[in-house]
């Protein structure tokens, strides 16, 4: 059998088909139900491209002693986890979701920030699988044995409110805010209960949805407009719980640039009543 080497942190409908029985290949289904209804999303029936296996960040994969949701967990959770999974070292990892590209940018970043560099995000996710005409089946699969993956815990990729707070007054970082306009400017209600609406201040918003073109990445060009007023920054992102911030982050991985973080616990945290940390709308 063959093995697949990632080369670009996305990968395209074909390039899983041709690589799909490589013996170092491991597919995750990461979807998670959007707390905003997002148009184009599969139906809820069980389907899953054939050898999927389930990363479930939103109530297994996380931080279980927190209040906030999905937090990155400890480094030691994240290697059992992973080995229990089945996932080596070698692995080559695509991760996918039933929207499209929406919550798998999540699962990909988690990697990326336990030191794991073969992980892509399958564009256009499980719809562009079933548009192209490709197979699903009803069910997962299970680990045939216990992997050797060991976490090697990148520094800087998630990055807490006090760091966001010294980045906001500091004019080498811009800190992108990935909700839509609507919520950004407080016109829009928060889906979470218990959050004020705004933003922080001296955020820009660049909604994940931007970023995506009929569920699939923007062009590199496209891409590079968006991102030109930030190119000698350095980017932190955010959301409303640190998922789609990854999609803009992802987006911006694209395009070159390299200086890239995610704010974990994002307007979950920040917009909270209690948080004592400042908001503004416009």
């Amino acid at each position: 059998m063959t093995k697949a080497t990632i080369t670009n942190s996305i990968v395209s409908v074909q390039w899983l088909a041709e690589n799909l029985s490589a013996e170092n290949l491991i597919l995750f289904d990461a979807s998670m139900k959007p707390i905003v209804p997002i148009p184009d999303a599969v139906p809820e029936t069980p389907a899953y491209i054939p050898g999927s296996l389930r990363f479930d960040f939103d109530d297994v994969l996380c931080d279980h002693n927190t209040s906030l949701p999905h937090m990155m967990p400890s480094p030691e959770f994240f290697t059992d986890e992973m080995q229990k999974l089945g996932v080596n070292g070698g692995s080559a990892i695509v991760v996918y979701d039933k929207v499209n590209v929406y919550s798998s940018p999540r699962a990909w970043w988690m990697f990326r920030a336990m030191g794991h560099k073969q992980v892509a995000v399958l564009d256009g996710g499980l719809p562009a699988w079933i548009q192209a005409g490709h197979a699903t089946v009803p069910t997962l699969v299970t680990p045939k044995q216990r992997g050797d993956f060991a976490s090697r815990p990148q520094g800087g990729l998630f990055v807490d409110s006090k760091y966001v707070t010294q980045a906001l007054a500091d004019s080498a970082f811009s800190v992108i805010d990935g909700r839509s306009a609507g919520r950004f400017k407080g016109q829009d209600p928060e889906p979470r209960t218990g959050l004020r609406g705004g933003h922080m201040p001296s955020a820009v918003n660049i909604p994940h949805m931007n970023v995506l073109d009929n569920g699939l990445m923007l062009s590199k060009p496209k891409l590079q407009a968006i991102f030109e007023k930030h190119k000698d920054k350095k980017m932190i992102f955010s959301c409303g719980s640190g998922v789609t911030a990854c999609v803009v982050a992802l987006a911006a991985e694209q395009v070159g640039y390299k200086d890239l973080a995610v704010y974990d616990g994002s307007w979950s945290e920040w917009g909270r009543e209690d948080s004592g940390l400042p908001v503004v709308k416009d």
